[in-house]
């Protein structure tokens, strides 16, 4: 059997790396193709050298643009990479344009489309990204659903015969790189002069969250104002987007920072004292380290998280404070992502309907 993984981003690249080991495991033929949708190495090649996935296969090189013109260069160079391997299955991961065009392009050319997180919605048309997975799950041949709730939503929209419980691959990676980083030093400590739950981790890069000026600015104040230092881990669009503002980040209570590589990420949430994000899957690795989180959104796909104390949304400067400040969440023993072995469920599942 043969699986061609498509990936462009750091969400995807950690889903990717149990993939690959699930695959080489069972002795499945994986090919890799990166579509370079997140270029900047700490976004990127970062995620391949410390989670030991092989190098891609394919790079395409996209780099980034519009959405429109992002998303298309990528289903142009598919097509040749799909015809060159011939795969028995296209995975496509999350919600990104590469999720998109990589499920266009297997469609088009007939090649059998699985969806890997499928069934995720926020039920908010207006971001990209829930048009990306609706649109992907509705293209699939087997859509993989990573929590209960993900197939109920696949169920209720007639998905049912097709769509199948693994549990989230996301959770294999982290819990195996908890255990390795439980013990050891934070350098984000050192680097920044900060002490064990003294500080808040933030990321921020939704273009609702940065399009617009006077949105950014009002976050930005919001997160200077918290009662701790905020690191904030400048992805590459949020800084753009602040310059092209003419916004200051580095105010108050907030400091900059490069991304970190995912072991550096994972030891540094688990020694903070919360996260304040608008990145899906930070939300959810923050519950799963049991981190109380903050979610600058209206909305969210792991409504686990929320429903389990774990995870308030928060939306003006205002609620972000009051968030931020809520007493310790109530602990839990819930696993609603999963034991930790949705990797190999996967591989098991496309050997078992290989055509």
């Amino acid at each position: 059997m043969k699986i061609l993984s498509v990936v462009g981003a750091r969400p995807q690249f950690v889903k990717l790396a149990p993939i690959a080991r699930a695959a080489t495991d069972a002795g499945v033929d994986h090919v890799i193709v990166h579509t370079g949708q997140h270029y900047d190495p700490m976004l990127s090649d970062v995620f391949f050298r410390e989670l030991g996935i092989p190098d891609p296969d394919v790079h395409l090189g996209v780099g980034s643009a519009s959405h429109g013109v992002q998303t298309g260069a990528i289903l142009g160079a598919l097509d040749g990479v799909l015809e060159e391997h011939r795969p028995d299955w296209v995975l496509a991961y999350g919600d990104t344009n590469s999720t998109l065009a990589a499920a266009i392009a297997a469609v088009k050319l007939h090649y059998p489309l699985a969806h890997l997180e499928a069934g995720l919605r926020s039920f908010n048309r207006r971001m990209p990204e829930e048009l990306n997975r609706v649109l992907t799950d509705h293209a699939a041949d087997l859509c993989l659903a990573p929590t209960e709730v993900g197939m109920k939503h696949l169920v209720d929209e007639g998905l049912a015969d097709h769509s199948i419980l693994v549990g989230d691959v996301m959770t294999d990676v982290l819990l195996q790189v908890r255990d390795a980083v439980a013990d050891r030093e934070v350098p984000l400590l050192d680097d920044l002069g900060l002490e064990r739950q003294g500080f808040y981790i933030a990321t921020l890069h939704r273009a609702e969250n940065t399009d617009d000026p006077a949105r950014l600015d009002a976050v930005i104040q919001g997160l200077s104002e918290l009662d701790h230092p905020v690191v904030l881990l400048a992805h590459p669009r949020v800084v753009a987007k602040a310059t092209e503002h003419g916004l200051t980040l580095e105010r108050g209570a907030l400091r900059l920072h490069t991304p970190l590589g995912y072991p550096d990420l994972v030891a540094a949430v688990l020694a903070s004292a919360g996260v304040v994000t608008d990145s899906g899957g930070l939300q959810k690795e923050a519950f799963l380290l049991r981190t109380p989180c903050t979610t600058i959104r209206p909305e969210t796909e792991w409504v686990e998280t929320v429903a389990l104390g774990w995870n308030v949304l928060a939306n003006t400067a205002d609620e972000i404070r009051e968030a931020v400040a809520r007493p310790m969440p109530t602990p839990t023993s819930e696993q609603p992502y999963g034991d930790g072995h949705a990797a190999r469920r996967v591989v098991e599942v496309l050997a078992a309907s290989r055509r």
